[in-house]
């Protein structure tokens, strides 16, 4: 049973038996971070990683919940890609050895952001909407007679002004002030971020809700593509803070399972792209006449004139003791059976079993299983994924 006020869990695991308080088995149960079964002892319950990685803290107890892959280089690549796949391709960031992702991508980020800070931060101009007493810029006449009821003063206006506050250091900010939530952060990495706060002091700091503000890699912003792109993971993390009775609980979370959806379409679809058509991600299909129950496959693959050339649906989870779990087979099943293809395909984050191919009894549709290795370098596993395509593409399809 374990006693430590630090419990770690590592994905596919065995479960960890545990005390809990009431007030800790529920918040562990509603944030969803681990799976919390009660034995037949009470307070002691049965505690195993989820399809969730994170640290949280509850009351003086602390959770870390580590990734199955353990390279976290591997996982950083994979959450990074589909954000800007261009700039993750050829170039990914790497972290020194670390038992949390967080406080390694701090330490990353502090040290790459510092140093591309010292020749200065970046400015460019962005727009500005005022209530002035003198014109500058242009007048927003219809905002002046609406709202200050034709009165000559002050003035509405709407201008450009050069500065430091720009979407690429508004980011920045959002991920410097979020890092220094983290706990455990090394003394080095903390103080060059409130350093790095003190420097964007100039810059708005987005309210907690709002989206991340979008930039695009230019010449002007080039020594900071690192510093951004680990910007915007950092804020792909679920941040919370919550309250259950007395019990406080803050931490961050990444849902593997998305990480490795998002990955995983994205990279399929550029390397299907070659065999023409397009590529649709969740796309909506209805599977019943009425249109009352709707479908969403992970990633459907259409040839010109929109009709539906393959499905791929994407599975982060842990293999039933026989293989791959027959719920995926059923779902696929009626994927194909809807859009009336032949085949249907199922592509797992590698673990024991192999590749596989299920002919439907009585019927003509074939399901493919297939399996990727995440702990492949990032140019072998973008390799694996242009395999992946060459064998969907080559795969006979229904004539409609």
């Amino acid at each position: 049973m374990t006693v430590d006020p630090r419990l770690t869990l590592t994905e596919g695991e065995p479960a960890q038996r545990v005390a809990l308080s009431d007030a800790e088995y529920t918040a562990l149960q509603r944030l969803g971070i681990a799976t919390v079964v009660p034995t037949t002892t009470p307070g002691l319950y049965d505690v195993s990683a989820s399809r969730k990685v994170g640290a949280v803290s509850f009351g003086r107890r602390e959770l870390l919940v580590r990734p199955k892959i353990q390279d976290l280089n591997r996982l950083v690549f994979l959450a990074g890609y589909a954000l800007k796949p261009d700039i993750w391709r050829d170039d990914p960031v790497c972290l020194e050895p670390s038992d949390e992702l967080m406080p390694a991508l701090a330490e990353a980020f502090s040290r790459i952001t510092t140093r591309a800070a010292e020749q200065g931060l970046i400015m460019g101009y962005h727009t500005v909407t005022d209530t002035l007493p003198v014109l500058r810029g242009r007048l927003l006449a219809g905002v002046q007679m609406n709202r200050r009821y034709g009165m000559p003063l002050p003035l509405s206006v709407e201008y450009d002004e050069f500065s430091t506050d720009i979407a690429e250091n508004r980011l920045l900010l959002l991920a410097t002030t979020r890092l220094l939530t983290v706990p455990r952060l090394s003394e080095p990495a903390r103080k060059r971020l409130h350093r790095l706060r003190a420097a964007l002091s100039e810059v708005t700091l987005l309210p907690r809700g709002l989206a991340a503000p979008a930039w695009q890699p230019t010449r002007l912003n080039a020594r900071f593509h690192d510093a951004l792109r680990l910007a915007e993971l950092v804020l792909t993390a679920e941040s919370f803070e919550h309250r259950f009775g007395s019990l406080t609980v803050t931490g961050y979370m990444f849902d593997m399972w998305k990480i490795y959806e998002d990955f995983l379409c994205t990279a399929l679809s550029e390397s299907l792209a070659p065999y023409g058509g397009q590529c649709a991600l969740q796309h909506r299909m209805s599977m019943d006449v009425a249109a009352e129950v709707t479908m969403r496959p992970d990633l459907v693959w259409f040839r010109p004139g929109r009709t539906p050339r393959a499905l791929v649906d994407a599975k982060y989870k842990a293999e039933s003791p026989g293989g791959f779990p027959d719920a995926d087979l059923y779902q696929m099943l009626a994927y194909c059976t809807v859009a009336g293809l032949d085949h249907g395909h199922l592509v797992y984050a590698k673990g024991n079993a192999a590749n596989r191919v299920h002919r439907v009894r009585g019927s003509s549709i074939t399901i493919h299983c297939h399996a990727l290795d995440l702990s492949l370098t990032p140019r072998e596993l973008l390799g694996a994924v242009d395999d992946l395509a060459a064998r969907i593409a080559v795969t006979p399809a229904k004539e409609i």
